[in-house]
């Protein structure tokens, strides 16, 4: 048994993100502190925007008629895709309630937060997928505000169909506001009053940064790095396919992982004689963008057994994985690590970062290994409940203070007396020996 590195990554992502804490700590505090004024004044910096940060339900009306009706009928089609998606996890989620023990009841309420922060990157492409993959979640939940933040596009106003899509998904207030300030201003509840108690979406490494450091004050969905791809294939797959996609995600960024995990060595070899020539044939933007993932994140490990795959598979935990190999519902019984999995030739990532309905936000930087991507989940609270008969209270208050005197809490210990003492006044306890120091 061996695994051979045809190609080794020069660098992780992990190298690029120590530059942005300190960036985005200086930029929280300075929004902390100067409020709106200061996140104008970065939008004004650094994405040349003099407008407003609010966007009018006037401006979203006049704006969105640009949009062409052949996009408009695939944005909507979209977004009724991720809507059932969606809708199918929500109904898998119940309430209940269960006797535990005799007078003890307890029970399970599942609710959505009230107010969703949910973002969408407006870097060298134009993000749609992202305005309505977190919307079109957070309506299906049944959360109340949905605030939606995404930054100019190039220069000038928020992208018409990006517009189109956060607003035709449900979005309650729509910003023109990207990166950091976006987050905090949905975090602090700027412009609108009204704070995110989650706040959702992909972006950047200062994106990302602003969101791991706000945790805590707000839920986010997932701890997120640059977008990364995993292809696992076999002498079964077809080289050109595999080239074709492990390109046609290396082009979300320079820092974008696209790694090839395979039994086949002359796969292997044939797939990396290829790529270079796709991403040659690219347009400029995404050349520019492919040519640096591949060259300092791109990984082709070769195995001996699938055995082997299924273990470098999940240590790499990767964002998106798809398998291109014999026996699919094998791969899929045995790979436990991943963001999304997509089983066979006919599916790929950009089916699913656009339109076939499962939610394209997901873990990156091994953090599949602990976590799901965005869904329904995300913007639901488990809350639990109780409630006693007097004589459920009878038992359980027995044995919660001996345990509370175990512990050495006594005040814990003498909520427990108390009620037995009030209830059952004439009966003797055994409470456990008293705290003393």
């Amino acid at each position: 048994m061996a695994i051979k590195y045809l190609k080794k990554a020069t660098k992780t992502p992990e190298t690029e993100t120590v530059t942005a804490q300190k960036v985005v700590e200086d930029m929280l505090t300075s929004i902390q502190r100067g409020g709106e004024e200061a996140v104008l004044a970065y939008a004004r910096k650094l994405d040349a925007w003099e407008g407003e940060a609010v966007v009018s339900k006037e401006e979203i009306a006049r704006r969105t008629t640009e949009v062409p009706a052949q996009v408009r009928r695939d944005i909507d089609f979209a977004i009724d895709q991720v809507r059932e998606f969606a809708l199918a996890q929500r109904k898998s989620m119940h309430e209940f309630r269960v006797e535990l023990h005799r007078g003890v009841t307890a029970g399970q309420r599942v609710l959505p937060v009230n107010v969703a922060g949910c973002y969408a990157p407006a870097g060298r492409y134009a993000h749609i997928a992202s305005a309505y993959m977190g919307v079109a979640t957070a309506k299906a939940a049944g959360v109340k505000t949905i605030i939606a933040c995404s930054g100019p596009f190039r220069g000038g106003p928020m992208h018409p169909y990006l517009l189109y899509a956060f607003d035709r998904a449900g979005a309650d207030v729509i910003m023109t506001l990207g990166g950091v300030q976006a987050i905090a201003s949905m975090a602090y509840g700027l412009f609108t009053g009204t704070p995110a108690d989650v706040i959702v979406g992909p972006g950047n490494k200062f994106v990302a940064e602003a969101k791991r450091t706000l945790f805590g004050k707000v839920g986010i969905d997932v701890f997120a790095g640059p977008s990364e791809v995993a292809v696992i294939a076999d002498e079964s797959a077809d080289p050109a396919i595999v080239a074709s996609d492990l390109v046609g995600q290396a082009e979300h960024g320079h820092e974008s992982p696209a790694w090839l995990f395979t039994t086949s060595n002359s796969l292997a070899q044939d797939v990396m004689a290829r790529v270079p020539d796709l991403i040659e044939s690219l347009p400029p933007t995404a050349r520019d963008a492919a040519g640096s993932a591949w060259r300092d994140y791109g990984e082709i490990v070769v195995c001996d057994t699938r055995e082997e795959v299924v273990s470098v598979s999940d240590k790499y935990a990767s964002e998106h994985l798809e398998v291109q190999a014999k026996n699919l519902d094998w791969w899929l019984e045995n790979l436990t690590c991943y963001g999304s999995l997509f089983l066979g030739e006919e599916t790929t990532v950009a089916y699913g970062d656009k339109a076939s309905g499962p939610n394209h936000v997901l873990p990156t930087k091994g953090a599949a290994r602990y976590s799901g991507g965005l869904s329904v989940h995300k913007f639901m609270k488990t809350l639990t409940w109780q409630r006693m008969t007097r004589d459920g209270a009878r038992d359980i208050g027995e044995v919660t203070a001996r345990i509370s005197r175990l512990e050495g809490m006594e005040a814990h210990a003498r909520t427990a007396d108390d009620r037995l003492a009030k209830y059952f006044p004439d009966q003797v306890f055994d409470l456990g020996t008293p705290v003393t120091v």
